[in-house]
């Protein structure tokens, strides 16, 4: 892994040792990664190029682009232009309305695993200090602590620190100038960031290559038009070629490609779907997906509804009398010619 960029150096890359984790996933951590004061970047990616036991390289993969923090911020946050803080709870933690304020108790809860650490108070820390009679509201890029509750009176506290991987608790010094204060470590200092997952989902089960998967197609909007038998959908993304062409469910729809960041393909018709599909009252739902020319399949979060009008069988309990075979198939003309067009023909007896 490394940034864009970058000159392929040992110190501006680094090469991840991936361990196998409990749910069969395989997990790597870059942590020595780093610009130079030399670099004036104001953003940059990271690359990252996976290659297979077999020495086969899987592909390149990018981040989104990141932005360079020259220094920390020294700003103080106002009620006005403070986000809502979204609260989680777990157990016993009771969560209250409002914004997060330093002192405030809180509780850092994992998204993925649900695993939370007991409820700690935030600090705010300057010059390597925890204050302790600051109550701002919290803002990004700040530097803050997380102090355990309780303690001996006239202590500096126990805080959150990150060593050597491990999660410790730090017995924190009192300030001999300033009583307001604590004296931390660096393991015990944490900066508010905001963070961004990127994920990139693809299957060479039935692929017939030994190319790279990348660059992954991703698809941000779905974009309908027309209807009947000339209706088109208009993906739009990221990454898209010549070589894609658009599946819904298990039916290839044709496809005309754009630009990279557009593609057009013709909605299939509902009968491919099923030959009862006249008479179903419900939906048919089916999912939207990318395949390459040499089979490597692009799943997506996105799906195709058809809503049928619904029309009773012929024969059925309640259903009218056929009319004669020479006007049925006139009528039936007539219906089919307006229902492509978009159109429904009604008839009044």
């Amino acid at each position: 892994m490394g940034l864009d960029g970058a000159s392929g150096s040992a110190a501006e890359t680094q090469k991840l040792n991936f361990e196998e984790q409990p749910d069969s996933r395989e997990f790597s951590c870059a942590k020595t990664l780093y610009i130079s004061d030399a670099d004036k970047r104001k953003h940059f990616r990271l690359v990252l190029r996976l290659m297979l036991r077999g020495g086969r390289e899987l592909g390149t993969f990018h981040s989104r682009l990141i932005k360079v923090i020259s220094k920390p911020s020294q700003k103080k946050q106002s009620l006005k232009n403070t986000d809502p803080d979204e609260h989680c709870s777990q157990g016993d933690f009771p969560p209250r309305e409002g914004y997060v304020r330093y002192g405030s108790l809180v509780q850092l809860v994992c998204t993925v695993t649900g695993i939370t650490l007991p409820p700690m108070i935030i600090r705010k820390v300057a010059k390597q200090c925890a204050l302790l009679d600051v109550d701002e509201p919290i803002s990004q890029l700040h530097k803050c602590a997380f102090q355990f509750p309780g303690g001996p009176p006239g202590g500096g506290g126990t805080y959150l620190c990150l060593a050597t991987e491990k999660v410790v608790q730090f017995q924190a010094s009192p300030c001999p100038k300033e009583a307001n204060r604590a004296l931390l470590n660096d393991n015990s200092c944490w900066t508010i960031i905001g963070t961004e997952s990127v994920e990139f989902s693809f299957s060479t089960s039935l692929a017939c290559t030994r190319e790279p998967v990348t660059p992954v197609p991703l698809i941000s909007t779905l974009e309908l038009s027309g209807g009947g038998d000339v209706a088109t959908l208009e993906l739009h993304g990221e990454n898209f070629h010549a070589g894609l062409k658009v599946w819904f469910g298990d039916v290839e729809a044709e496809t005309m490609y754009r630009s990279p960041r557009s593609l057009v393909c013709v909605v299939p018709d509902v009968a491919v779907f099923g030959s009862d599909w006249r008479w179903l009252r419900t939906p048919i739902t089916v999912p939207v997906s990318l395949v390459r020319t040499d089979g490597v399949f692009y799943p997506s979060a996105f799906s195709f509804t058809y809503t049928p009008e619904y029309s009773a069988r012929p024969g059925a309990p309640g259903a009218p009398a056929a009319p004669a075979a020479d006007a049925d198939a006139l009528l039936e003309s007539i219906h089919h010619e307006f229902t492509r067009t978009n159109f429904h023909l009604f008839i009044q007896t």
